[in-house]
């Protein structure tokens, strides 16, 4: 790496430049500058109430390859935007590409017509021309902005937003940094779907091997080694299939993870004092990697979730799904170097950084965790959840588990008769119906129809859902008939690692709801899925297939999601905030990104206070683009 030792009150002034925003369009001709910039934690950032922001093409080498990324005024990430909460803001966004393009603002609560999605709230900003997005600035906290238009995101067009608070920080700290996580992959995103629509597991290099199977015969026996892999070879899915890309370089494709825009190697850098108090911003602006974040030899604590003040936790490691965001606090205790560390959830690759006292201090990078293989927890839900009985893997064979193994998806009686018996157990079938066949008589309260004033299940009780008639149909490879409602569990390869993990059931919201109404609709969605094909959907619609949710303006109404497939998906609500129950109904915390568990069920009350068109997606760029979107209509 590259260092640059220069004295103390040239950092400074280089500091005060890039703060107050005067510097940072001419930073971006300045390699070295830029550079140094990176080291010294003091990324490029704009201040105040007016801001010009260029959309255009800048070259980049992340892996070691010169490519062309999607910038912002030449940065990648793009530049950090100082608002202060009661202002209203203006951004004129100049679109210098020779395709449309957007920006939309990431859990800003604005009109519907400034929210920047294309087809849906806007049409987008044509090449060459201006668009101005002017609206008043009504939270505080971390967010993020970033383009909705195409795979812009995945090449380069996303940053940060910081607000400050109207009546100060709640709490304190002496210094702070934004920790911008992202991933970045060579060459054009487009192909990379693509090659997912081929092959799904394309990028999956992390799969069962000989050494595992013997390990597994040494524990458990033989029988049980062949069993387990029998029943995912007769579901025809990967026990590691944690992410859809992942930073391999083996496959054709370079990816590259990166904080603030540097990788590893360079090792982006955060000075403190010994005795200060550090603020961290975590935001997630990757397209399709979620990390698990620690720093060892520091305790952090959580006091911020998604821009809103949560009640402090204390904390070795946290999950931070794609396009959320964390505010941590960290309190150096020796004048010595600490590395963050951020390791993909497949752990497949990781990005790590430093705080020290001084440039060119380092401190050791810890090895990856080893790769856990998903549970029956993540497969069945409840059923495999302690004290709701299970199902061992002699259980599972028998059942037809898709219809990659069916001729043209054609079924016997036999197949049918087990998916039925499977369905009666409460577990989990896996297969796709059509027409009128097997389970398409099933009662219908779903996607908008569902009782009103329906409450949540008593706590550790498994609720019984019912499933859309479309979810019947080569699109979906998977049902979970008794989804488990946990909270509390940090996810597979972070079970049971003797660290203290952050969990959903630890947030709790300072100020606790924003509406003290009780909901009086309840909607059901389920996320579904073919992971074999890359189709991702609501309802088993893509959608291109689907018609929009209504939301009566004014309402209190419960969203009910249930993940009917065996990968993570951060679910965003545009224009109005999403607040967590816990299972028994109980408030927890303010979001505007819910990440949904495989196999699980959450619920969340929303108001409908934002009149207009908005968009409702999986935030892993390749999940959306495949189809798993809706429109909202608040009227």
């Amino acid at each position: 790496m590259e260092q640059f030792v220069i004295a103390e009150d040239a950092v400074n002034r280089w500091r005060r430049r890039i703060l107050q925003g005067a510097g940072a369009a001419a930073l971006a001709g300045l390699a070295p500058a830029r550079l140094l910039a990176a080291a010294l934690g003091a990324q490029p950032s704009l201040r105040g109430t007016e801001f010009d922001l260029e959309i255009g093409p800048t070259p980049v080498n992340f892996t070691g390859s010169d490519q062309n990324a999607t910038a912002v005024n030449g940065q990648v990430p793009a530049p950090i935007l100082y608002w202060r909460e009661g202002d209203t803001v203006t951004l004129r966004v100049t679109n210098r590409l020779p395709v449309t393009s957007s920006i939309h603002w990431h859990g800003i609560l604005v009109p519907a017509e400034m929210d920047g999605v294309p087809g849906i709230s806007f049409a987008g900003i044509p090449p060459g021309q201006t668009f101005t997005y002017r609206f008043q600035v009504k939270q505080s906290g971390t967010y993020w902005y970033h383009s909705h238009s195409a795979f812009q995101e995945q090449s380069g067009l996303y940053g940060p937003i910081v607000i400050e608070p109207k009546d100060g920080e709640r709490v304190k700290a002496d210094r702070e940094y934004v920790v911008m996580l992202s991933d970045w992959v060579d060459g054009d995103p487009a192909k990379v779907f693509a090659r997912l629509k081929k092959m799904s597991d394309f990028f999956n290099t992390n799969q069962p091997t000989v050494g595992q199977f013997f390990s597994d015969v040494r524990q458990n026996g033989i029988k049980a080694a062949l069993e387990k892999r029998k029943m995912w070879n007769q579901m025809r899915m990967l026990p590691t299939d944690f992410s859809d890309v992942t930073a391999s370089r083996n496959l054709g494709v370079r990816m590259a993870y990166l904080i603030n825009g540097v990788p590893a190697e360079k090792n982006w850098t955060g000075l403190f004092r010994l005795g200060e108090k550090i603020r961290l911003r975590f935001i997630n602006g990757a397209a399709t990697t979620i990390f698990d974040v620690r720093i060892p030899g520091l305790k952090m604590t959580v006091i911020a979730a998604d821009g809103q003040d949560v009640e402090p936790v204390p904390v070795d490691e946290f999950r931070i799904s794609v396009a959320e965001t964390y505010d941590v606090l960290v309190e150096p205790a020796d004048e010595r170097a600490y590395t963050i560390f951020a390791q993909s959830i497949g752990r497949s690759g990781f990005v790590s950084a430093t705080l020290a006292p001084r440039m060119g201090m380092s401190a050791p990078v810890p090895q990856m965790d080893e790769p856990q293989w998903l549970g029956m927890q993540d497969m069945m839900g409840a059923m495999s959840m302690p004290g709701m009985g299970g199902m061992d893997m002699g259980q599972m064979q028998g059942m037809n588990h898709g219809a990659a193994g069916q001729a043209k998806g054609a079924r016997s009686q036999h197949d049918m008769q087990s998916m039925d018996g499977m369905h009666h157990m409460h577990g989990m079938s896996h297969g796709s119906m059509s027409g009128g066949q097997g389970k398409a008589q099933m009662p219908m309260q779903h996607s908008g129809h569902g009782a009103a004033g329906a409450m949540p299940m008593a706590s550790g009780m498994a609720p019984k859902v019912t499933h859309a008639r479309t979810e019947y149909g080569p699109g979906v490879d998977m049902h979970v008939d008794m989804p488990r409602t946990n909270l509390d569990d940090p996810g597979v390869n972070l079970r049971n690692n003797g660290r203290r993990v952050l969990t959903y059931a630890d947030l709790h919201t300072i100020g606790g709801p924003i509406d003290d109404r009780q909901p009086t609709r309840e909607i059901e969605l389920h996320l579904t899925g073919n992971m074999e094909r890359f189709m991702w959907s609501f309802d088993g619609q893509k959608f291109s297939e689907s018609k929009p949710v209504h939301f009566r303006q004014g309402e209190r109404l419960r969203i009910v999601l249930v993940n009917d497939t065996m990968m993570n998906h951060p679910i965003h609500l545009h224009g109005m905030w999403s607040e967590l129950e816990s299972s028994d109904g109980q408030f927890l915390v303010r979001k505007h990104t819910i990440n949904v568990q495989p196999a699980q069920r959450i619920t969340y009350r929303v108001t409908a206070d934002a009149p207009g068109h908005w968009a409702y997606h999986c935030h892993l760029l390749y999940h959306m683009e495949a189809g798993m979107f809706r429109e909202v209509v608040v009227s």
